[in-house]
This record gives C-alpha cells, structure tokens and sequence, in this order.
C-alpha cells in the first residue's frame, strides 16, 4: 500500500544489506511492504543473489518544496559533514569518518564494477541452462561452434569438465539481471 497525500505518492527508502555485507538500496511503500516481499522471498541482493536481506540506518528525506530547511539536515553516512558541524567533531573521530568513507565508496565502487562485469557475461553469452556441462563438452570436443555460454551445472560436473581439461568457472548471476538489461 502507498501512502498518498494529495495526488503525491510516498515511497520509503531503505538501504539494505545481503548476508555478504552487499549493499544496496530498496523502495517500498510501506514498512509491512518490506516485511511482505522479504518474508515472500522477493527481496534479493542484485550483487550475490542472497534472500538474506536485512534492514541497515538510513536517514529521512522529507521533501516539501524548493524552500530551504528552517534546520540544517542532518546528513547521511555518505554525505561529508559541513564545516561548522566537521569543528564539533574530535580528531580521533574525523580518522574514523574518512576510513569508513573511503572503505564505503570502495565498497560501492567494486560493487558497480562487479555488476558492470556481471552484464558483459549475460550480454555476451548465450544461456543453455541445465544442459551446461553437456554443451561445454560439445564445444571443447568442437561438435558445436565455438561460443560463450553459462548456464547451471552441479558440482560434480563442474569437477568433471575440469577434469577434461575443460575451463569452467562459477558465477552467481542475480535472477534480476538475467532479464531485460536496463
């Protein structure tokens, strides 16, 4: 259910977390909307595919209008501190703000990256499915054209083709980018 004032549409938005520590970001319209698709198995890490997904602080945004807050925001892990509030801060803390700055934008930066790498596999490759380990085969013994393809394979036959001489290796693809890429 969306909270509607007006013909305005509000939508909360949650940062999360997957059990790997993924960070990411989710809107729903409510509280029990989260609860709803988390409990239902819809709520998935886009970076490892976890359904492990837990709530993390996140600051409000109420937005009313153009007009400048009466208070100044209080600001978000990402966001720096102004001047005025950085002179409040004592040194030993300041160290600790900018390690755990620079490790979050580190953090985001190989999380984008991996995503990025994880698009080129999906756009470059062709999915056989369960029948991996068979086409692998396929093409190493060149009774099928040569290709990039992925699909799901087992472990023993992950072991088996490697053991062919056969390179393969595992990649977790979130269900979300196996469809339409945006």
């Amino acid at each position: 259910m969306l909270s509607l004032i007006g013909s305005l549409v509000f939508m909360i938005v949650y940062n999360l977390a997957c059990a790997q520590q993924h960070l990411f970001e989710g809107w729903f319209g409510s509280s029990d909307d989260f609860e709803s698709q988390r409990s239902r198995g819809l709520v998935e890490c886009p970076v490892c595919g976890s359904k492990e997904i837990d709530k993390r602080l996140s600051a409000p945004r109420l937005n009313f209008g153009a007009s400048a807050p009466a208070v100044a925001p209080i600001p978000s892990a990402s966001e720096p501190l102004s001047p005025s509030a950085t002179a409040l801060v004592p040194p030993a803390a300041k160290m600790v703000m900018a390690q755990d700055e620079r490790s979050l934008a580190l953090v985001e930066q190989v999380q984008n990256m991996w995503m990025e790498m994880a698009k080129q596999v999906i756009a470059n490759t062709e999915d056989v499915g369960t029948s991996f380990a068979e086409e692998a085969r396929r093409i190493h013994y060149r009774e099928a054209p040569e290709r990039g393809i992925r699909g799901q394979a087992t472990a023993d036959e992950a072991e088996s083709l490697r053991d062919e001489g056969i390179a393969v290796a595992s990649l977790h693809l979130p269900e979300a980018l196996k469809g339409p890429l945006q």
